[in-house]
């Protein structure tokens, strides 16, 4: 029998922020930040001769901690490094919404993560995000999608990781990513019809805000949930674009309306400004206006 796991409750990932776990100002300004998800980084932004200091810092972090809306993760580093079980330590002490797990290239690294934290009694509700950035990643996308569908897997989301995927392949940072767009759909593809959440890769000039906005417009079309930051700078024009837009949001309620109205009870399709809306979009509406409400009662909370 298939396993069928129970619908994720509506997060907000529009910016997931990358903090290094080094750097303890970061840290100590990331609670500020309006960000959707705090990625803490013990990967790629320390060095081999501190992650042992790096791992200390989180969990002084994470003792003095407040409570906050943002959704918090430890990007811990791969599991064919020597890092792993001290990293998954620092995660049980700290108790994150979640792991991002770097460089995962087939289903077998989730399990062997879910398996570890599972024997270390760590919370069902801290979930695996995965990071898809090697040409074997892309080429198993579908395959590491389909551990979500497997009891404990604890599978949530993907992240993809543009930078390691163009230096194993060769293809240049260019504008627009085009040679890279047809790898981002099939690894978006793959995500979907396993239910997961995806965010696009991070902007590499995070000086260049133009150019970033370029991206999030692009990335929200093909259809991203948020996007991976390296800026402070960038969470505003992230939660913007990948936020739902106002015009979005009114023909949300217009179709709403509509399947309400009493002439349409029982009807499957209805005529709004001379387009056929169905119910599947209908469905669409009501999600648009829940993830507006949730966006809403954040900036009104205390």
């Amino acid at each position: 029998m298939r396993f069928n796991p129970a619908p994720e409750p509506l997060r907000l990932r529009r910016s997931a922020l990358s903090i290094p776990a080094i750097n303890p100002r970061a840290l100590e300004k990331s609670a500020s930040l309006d960000a959707d998800v705090l990625i803490f980084d013990l990967e790629d932004s320390v060095t081999e001769d501190r992650k042992s200091e790096a791992r200390d810092n989180l969990k002084r972090h994470f003792g003095q901690a407040t409570p906050s809306h943002h959704e918090r993760l430890i990007r811990i580093n791969a599991v064919e490094t020597p890092h792993l079980d001290a990293d998954l330590e620092t995660v049980l002490a700290c108790r994150p919404d979640g792991v991002l797990l770097p460089k995962v290239e087939g289903p077998r690294a989730i399990f062997d993560v879910a398996d570890r934290l599972a024997e270390r009694d760590a919370p069902t509700g801290l979930k695996i995000w995965a990071m898809i950035e090697t040409p074997k990643a892309v080429l198993n996308a579908a395959l590491i999608a389909e551990a979500a569908h497997t009891p404990g897997a604890r599978l949530a989301a993907f992240v993809i990781g543009l930078n390691d995927l163009r230096k194993q392949t060769g293809v240049p940072d260019e504008p627009g990513r085009t040679c890279l767009l047809p790898w981002m759909m099939q690894i978006l593809l793959a995500a979907r019809a396993y239910g997961l959440d995806i965010l696009d890769s991070v902007s590499n000039q995070f000086r260049d805000l133009a150019l970033f906005e370029a991206e999030c417009r692009a990335g929200r079309g093909m259809g991203f949930d948020g996007k991976m930051l390296i800026h402070p700078a960038q969470v505003e024009p992230a939660n913007r674009h990948f936020g739902p837009a106002p015009e979005a949001l009114d023909r949300a309620r217009r179709i709403i309306a509509a399947f309400d109205d009493p002439a349409t009870e029982g009807v499957g399709v209805v005529d709004l400004d001379g387009q056929m809306v169905e119910r599947l979009h209908l469905d669409e509406a009501r999600r648009l206006m829940d993830l507006a409400d949730t966006i809403n009662a954040r900036k009104v909370a205390p």
